[in-house]
């Protein structure tokens, strides 16, 4: 009988660097040293360097491929075809999230306020998951015929920016069930005074 040899491959430097920045920033801030990165990813400084040009590429590159809209886009998914449970799945997601011992904030939300230079390049990274998120309810509401879509999109912008920054301080009052309530009330517009 043939001997059957299974060979397992460890990612590359570039890919371990990348993962143990997603997961260091996630849990300690962009400020997390280099030198804790590193040794997570287990390379050496030169990779860091070759791959991303410093620390700043680097978390350029963690945002850029981390994208926030497909969990969004995917509980809507799994909620069906009518758009304002689709909105609404949103929130109920978010319940479970924010209130996971896991949670800790907005990785994006969390870059943008740690990020004193207004010229570094993760704050374009920022805007544009940030346009996403909006792009994506400004569809749904258009879907389900709200009257002013731009408007709604914002405002369930700001709901879910507010329940991501709560869920990281008072968990325990479940401020994506709050934050429902309030979106039920912007699907529930008509456009009449």
């Amino acid at each position: 009988m043939p001997r059957i040899v299974i060979v397992t491959t460890r990612p590359g430097p570039r890919d371990r660097l990348l993962q143990a920045a997603r997961d260091l920033t996630y849990t300690q801030g962009v400020h997390v040293g280099v030198d804790a990165i590193l040794k997570q990813a287990d390379v050496a400084r030169r990779s860091l360097y070759q791959h991303f040009g410093g620390k700043d590429g680097l978390i350029v590159e963690v945002l850029r491929s981390t994208d926030p809209v497909a969990r969004y886009r995917a509980t809507m998914d799994a909620a069906g075809e009518e758009p304002r449970a689709r909105v609404l799945a949103v929130f109920d997601e978010l319940d479970r999230v924010t209130t996971s011992p896991d949670f800790h904030g907005c990785r994006f939300t969390a870059a943008e306020l740690a990020l004193a230079d207004p010229g570094h390049p993760a704050h374009q990274e920022i805007r544009t998951a940030k346009w996403r998120l909006y792009e994506l309810f400004a569809g749904e509401l258009t879907r389900h015929g709200h009257p002013d879509p731009d408007t709604g999109a914002n405002q369930l912008v700001v709901l879910v920016d507010g329940v991501l920054a709560q869920g990281v301080t008072r968990p325990e009052a479940h401020p994506a069930l709050a934050a429902r309530a309030l979106a039920e009330m912007i699907l529930d517009q008509d456009g009449r005074p």
